[in-house]
């Protein structure tokens, strides 16, 4: 299939200063895991503020800038990682009429971070199987559940909340799309999981808190203290990273070492290292720095950054560039585009 992006638009929490975090009470043991992160800020959006709110203004933002009507709109892909507002509730659709997008089909994608990349290959399987669809827009948007997620223990990224939303566009010659490819390994799917609120173990005033543990408490539990197994899933994540790109470049026919930018989901600094350690580039050549001025978006990073190098002019037509994340299920996923 042949569509690109014609638009991107953002709608961003409130940005806070790390420092302003550390300030706040923070115990030492805190303290100390947040300043290894190494972000510097991270994006809150407002109480009352949710998902789909911060998801309809990114859409609307995008549209506008592609000067895309709503009703000309044949499909809206909305990809999120956290929970939405509701339970029994579509929030696909909820955007779709959110925006007046009403002759469009609603897709909802939640394969945790990885959804906003695989919702390149929603769209051109879409635009394959529908001659009709000319117009697609793509959602990506966090919004963290805070009764449920602690923003700067639960993983090893500081989470933001916001949206950035791209129209993508049959036959558009800009940033477009070439292969995405994907990994899954469901050896791993219980490692993220919330205990409790599902249909095995409902909520229950009488039951235990919902949350989601902190990732120390979850690698212990999920390997069950062994430290080896722990470590060899560590290796296993950074492998398959490089797996994963390396399998779409040789679909794409791009050589991994032509790439101008690799986009990785906003994870820690350390986890950028290694990153750039296992596919053998410079730091320079993945989104690091942008991640620590950010947070982690949950689907939208790669989108975010994105949005920013073209709009700086780091990324130039004829560049070829790769979305990669990975996402708890366990999903590797990459995504590549011809700028």
């Amino acid at each position: 299939m042949s569509f690109g992006i014609s638009a991107i638009g953002r709608a961003l929490g409130k940005p806070i200063a790390v420092t302003d975090i550390l300030a706040d009470g923070a115990g030492d043991k805190a303290r100390r895991n947040l300043q290894a992160k190494g972000y510097r800020r991270l994006y809150r959006a407002d109480d009352g503020v949710g998902v789909c709110d911060l998801a309809a203004d990114a859409a609307e933002s995008a549209l506008a800038k592609a000067g895309v009507r709503p009703g000309h709109v044949d499909l809206v892909v909305l990809a999120i990682s956290d929970l939405a507002e509701y339970l029994y509730w579509d929030a696909a659709a909820a955007v779709q009429a959110a925006i007046g997008a009403r002759r469009a089909e609603a897709v909802l994608m939640n394969q945790a971070c990885s959804a906003g990349i695989l919702a390149f290959d929603t769209v051109a399987g879409k635009l394959a199987t529908h001659p009709d669809y000319e117009t697609a827009v793509v959602v990506t948007a966090n919004r963290v559940c805070e009764p449920y997620w602690d923003r700067a223990r639960t993983g090893t990224s500081v989470s933001s909340d916001g949206a950035v939303a791209a129209v993508l566009r049959r036959g558009h010659p800009h940033c477009r799309w070439l292969v995405t490819e994907v990994i899954t390994d469901g050896r791993y799917v219980d490692f993220m999981r919330m205990e409790v609120g599902g249909q095995a173990r409902p909520f229950s005033p009488a039951g235990p808190k919902p949350e989601i543990r902190s990732l120390v408490d979850r690698m212990d539990a999920f390997f069950e203290g062994d430290g080896q197994a722990a470590y060899r899933f560590s290796t296993t994540m950074r492998a398959r990273n490089r797996l994963v790109l390396e399998r779409a470049c040789e679909r794409a026919g791009v050589p991994s070492g032509s790439l101008a930018k690799i986009i990785y989901l906003n994870d820690s600094i350390s986890a950028f290292g290694g990153l750039a350690k296992e596919l053998g580039i410079p730091l320079d050549r993945t989104n690091a720095e942008l991640a620590m001025d950010h947070g982690h978006f949950g689907t939208a990073d790669q989108l975010l950054c994105l949005e920013r190098y073209l709009a700086d002019g780091e990324l130039r037509t004829g560049d070829t560039v790769a979305l990669l994340s990975m996402g708890s299920g366990m999903h590797w996923s990459c995504t590549l585009l011809a700028v």
